[in-house]
C-alpha cells in the first residue's frame, strides 16, 4: 500500500486502462494543454497523445455528442467536465442518447462510456456552482451512479467504471481532489453496485456516500463513539444501483437509521432508501428514520449561510440521538 490524493488515483485508474485498451480516450475542457483543471490528466497528453487526450472547445453538449457518437462506433470515451454543474449544458446527450441507445437500438449499441468530474458544495462559489446531482442521474434507467468517497474506491470505482459496457457517471467530490488515503500497490477493481460497511455498530445504522462520508459522518461517530453509541457506517459507493440488501441487513441489527447526504431534500437516494427500508425491514424499525440534506433552498454565497444549509457533525449527532430517544 501507498499513500496517493484523491487526483492521483484516478489519473493511475486511466492510465492504467488506457495502456490496456487504445479504444479508450479522455475528452473534455483544459484536459490536455492545462492537464486538467484539477490536475487529474496531468502528464496524460505527454504519454498517450492528442488523438487520445483530446482539448474541447467550452461547448459540453457539442464534445458529449462526439463521445456518445464515438461509443456507437466502438470506442470508450471518458468524458470529463469541468464541474457537473456544467453537465446539465450536455444531459440531454447523456439522457436521451446515452443512457438510451442501447434499449432503442435493441441491444446493437452499446455505450461503454464514462463521464466523470467534481460534484458538490466547494465553498463559496455560487449557487449555479454548488449543487449535487447524483440523484437526478440515478433516476434515469440505462445509466449507472458512482459517488466514491476516498482514493481507494475512486481508483477502484473508475477502473470498473471504464470497462463497464454501460454509461456510468463518475462524480468526485470537488474539495476531495487533495485528499489522501491508502491504495494498493497490485491492480484491482471495485464492483459497481456493492456498498462498503466502514464500520460495524450495534446502536444505529448511518447510511452515507462521496465526501459526507470523511467530512460529516466520521467526525460524527468519533463523537458517538466517546459518548457510548455504537453506530454502524454504511458508505454506499453507487446511487444506481443500489445495494438495498446491505443496508436492509444492518437496519435489521440496529433497528435504527440515519442517512446523511449533501443533496437537497426532495426525490433524493435518501427518501429512495428509506422508502426501501420501511418497506422491507418496517418491524424492525424501532424509530422513525431521518434524513440529514442540505436546505431545500439554492446555495448562498455567505460562508456563514452555507455552514446553516450544508449537514455537518452536529446534525448528525442530534439526529442519532432523537432516533435513539436520548433527546429531551
Amino acid at each position: 500500500m501507498r499513500e496517493l490524493q484523491f487526483r492521483e488515483a484516478l489519473r493511475e485508474a486511466m492510465n492504467e486502462e488506457m495502456r490496456k485498451d487504445e479504444t479508450i480516450f479522455l475528452i473534455g475542457e483544459e484536459v490536455a494543454e492545462y492537464n486538467g483543471a484539477y490536475k487529474v490528466s496531468q502528464g496524460m497528453l505527454e504519454e498517450f497523445g492528442e488523438k487520445r487526450i483530446i482539448d474541447t472547445p467550452i461547448a459540453e453538449l457539442g464534445f458529449t455528442g462526439i463521445a456518445v457518437g464515438a461509443a456507437m462506433n466502438g470506442l470508450r470515451p471518458i468524458v470529463e467536465f469541468m464541474t457537473f454543474n456544467f453537465s446539465l449544458v450536455a444531459i440531454d446527450q447523456v439522457i436521451n442518447s446515452a443512457a438510451k441507445m442501447l434499449s432503442m437500438s435493441g441491444g446493437q449499441f452499446p455505450m461503454p462510456m464514462v463521464f466523470r468530474g467534481p460534484t458538490g458544495n466547494a465553498g463559496q462559489l455560487g449557487a449555479q456552482h454548488s449543487q449535487n446531482f447524483e440523484n437526478w442521474y440515478a433516476n434515469c434507467p440505462g445509466l449507472k451512479v458512482v459517488v466514491p468517497a476516498d482514493p481507494y474506491e475512486a481508483k477502484g470505482l473508475l477502473k470498473s467504471a471504464i470497462i463497464d459496457p454501460d454509461p456510468v457517471i463518475f462524480m468526485e467530490s470537488e474539495v476531495m481532489y487533495g485528499d489522501k488515503g491508502l491504495v494498493p500497490e497490485e491492480e484491482y477493481y471495485l464492483p459497481i453496485g456493492k456498498a462498503r460497511v466502514v464500520k460495524e455498530g450495534s446502536d444505529v445504522t448511518i447510511v452515507t456516500f462521496g465526501k459526507m462520508l470523511s467530512r460529516v459522518v466520521i467526525p460524527a461517530v468519533e463523537e458517538l463513539t466517546k459518548e457510548g453509541i455504537n453506530a454502524e457506517v454504511i458508505d454506499l459507493r453507487t446511487v444506481r444501483p443500489i445495494d438495498y440488501a446491505t443496508v436492509i441487513a444492518s437496519v435489521k441489527k440496529t433497528n435504527r437509521m440515519v442517512f446523511v447526504e449533501e443533496a437537497w431534500p426532495l426525490a433524493s437516494i435518501s427518501t429512495e432508501v428509506s422508502f426501501k427500508v420501511q418497506r422491507e425491514a418496517f418491524d424492525y424499525l424501532d424509530a422513525p428514520i431521518i434524513r440529514i440534506t442540505s436546505a431545500d433552498v439554492p446555495l448562498p454565497y455567505a460562508s456563514t449561510l452555507i455552514q446553516e444549509a450544508l449537514p455537518n457533525a452536529e446534525r448528525v449527532i442530534k439526529a442519532v440521538k432523537e432516533v435513539l430517544y436520548l433527546n429531551k
